[in-house]
């Protein structure tokens, strides 16, 4: 038998939700955070569901639901950071089985890691551990990519927030020097 963290029909409103919950909001964190909930509260046996941030040659632990999690992962450790560096969704049905697992929660038996781009570089992961074995299948991996896509969508105004931050900055020190040279 064949198992999977929720229906079809679930996971199509799931991502209907999703959408609805990141509309006109631009904070990655906020809306990470939100999805991470979502999803948490939705996925049967689910016991994590987050994401990692890729920065500085390592995964870095952001918004998630469960129990305290690994803050740092090394790129090729763990499920996590071996879907980073593979670059490719990992299915793990036994987590005890796959070696290098990295056991936050012992609790945890099975994974799914789907890695998010941002201009077709690593920007991260969304990650979700079952307490139960085979608890994810293709069903999850279509369904969770197409949320991880709305992720995407949120990393790219991250990076226009801060290169708009950046340009204030320099307009603010710039501002600052002419008015200190006219006062000398």
């Amino acid at each position: 038998m064949r198992m999977t963290a929720t229906t079809k029909e679930n996971y199509e409103l799931l991502v209907q939700q999703a959408k609805a919950l990141v509309d006109g909001e631009d904070d990655w964190i906020a809306n990470t955070a939100n999805l991470s909930a979502l999803l948490f509260n939705s996925l049967n046996n689910v016991n994590f569901a987050g994401v990692y941030r890729f920065e500085n040659g390592e995964l870095i632990l952001g918004p998630f639901q469960g129990m305290p999690a690994c803050v740092h992962i090394q790129m090729g450790k763990g499920v996590c950071g071996t879907a980073a560096k593979e670059e490719k969704t990992q299915i793990v049905p036994n987590v005890h089985e796959f070696a290098g697992h990295i056991a936050c929660d012992s609790a945890s038996n099975s994974e799914i890691v789907v890695p998010i781009f941002k201009d077709e570089k690593l920007w991260g992961v969304f990650d979700f551990d079952s307490t139960k074995l085979k608890n994810f299948d293709e069903t999850d991996q279509k369904y969770l990519t197409e949320i991880k896509d709305i992720i995407e969508e949120i990393s790219k105004s991250i990076v226009e927030e801060e290169e708009e931050e950046e340009v204030e900055i320099e307009e603010e020190v710039e501002e600052e020097e002419e008015n200190e040279d006219e006062n000398k």
